[in-house]
């Protein structure tokens, strides 16, 4: 069931998606070649901390039966990892790698959530490109999140956008609602014809999520029931914001540099 929001729970939303925006100003600072990815944990679980909000993705469940509940703050996937990396003492970032963050917070009986590629040093032109597609496919998408339009006019645009360039979407996971839970009504995928799915409205909350591959869509989800990298070994890039649908212009609330 789709939940619309009262402005009461707007407000509330919108603070919590207000710290996510935060810790990405704080990743965006500090994120370097020779860090490890629990430095970077590290550093998210100070600024929730500081707000006094909890992590969105601690205690969440895998996709295998046998995979732990999430145990971190902050879904760091590397490279070829799509989504749902785990931070680790032992995961050192370098030079010329890309590096995804997913960050949650949750305040208030509310979730944020947002996700964005960081480009560590020296690349080439066509992994610049790929992370520069997949958050231009995130603001296409944006375009059709107002009042009237259905949920798969997002989805296509970012499909549209991705693969314009020679690059694909992974179809396997998508975005979302957002609100009390981390994960609600409606499903936003990042692929599919226009004019299909639930017409949005003034009040909902949802996050817009492309994950766009080098090569393949084709996802491989490993051992530990959480990670997920591409089939084909090739790089992966992943932008996300949590959008409020209001009665005009969409608002980003998980902006990143309040």
């Amino acid at each position: 069931m789709i939940y619309i929001k009262s402005e009461d729970e707007i407000k509330k939303i919108r603070e919590s998606c207000h710290i996510v925006g935060f810790c990405h100003k704080a990743i965006a600072e500090n994120i370097k070649a020779g860090m490890s990815t629990m430095d970077l944990e590290n550093i998210v679980v100070n600024v929730l901390k500081k707000y006094e909000a909890k992590p969105s993705f601690k205690g969440q469940e895998g996709f295998t039966e046998d995979a732990v509940l999430f145990p971190y703050a902050t879904c760091i996937s590397i490279n070829e990892e799509v989504i749902h990396g785990m931070p680790s003492k032992k995961r050192i970032i370098h030079d010329g790698d890309i590096v995804s963050l997913d960050i949650g917070a949750y305040k208030n009986g509310f979730h944020g959530d947002s996700a964005k590629t960081y480009i560590i040093g020296n690349v080439d032109d066509k992994v610049k490109q790929l992370v520069e597609v997949t958050r231009g496919s995130f603001y296409e998408g944006l375009k059709f999140a107002k009042v009237g339009y259905r949920v798969s006019d997002i989805s296509n645009a970012v499909q549209k956008y991705a693969e314009k360039f020679g690059f694909s979407v992974v179809k396997d996971f998508q975005g979302h609602g957002v609100g009390r839970e981390l994960h609600e009504d409606p499903g936003v995928p990042n692929y599919g014809q226009p004019g299909r799915g639930p017409r949005l409205e003034a009040g909902m909350t949802i996050a817009i999520e492309p994950m766009v591959n080098m090569g393949t869509d084709d996802i491989i989800i490993c051992d530990d029931g959480w990670k997920v990298v591409t089939a084909d070994g090739q790089l992966s890039s992943h932008y996300e914001h949590t959008v409020l649908i209001t009665d005009g212009e969409p608002e980003i609330l998980t902006n990143h540099y309040l």
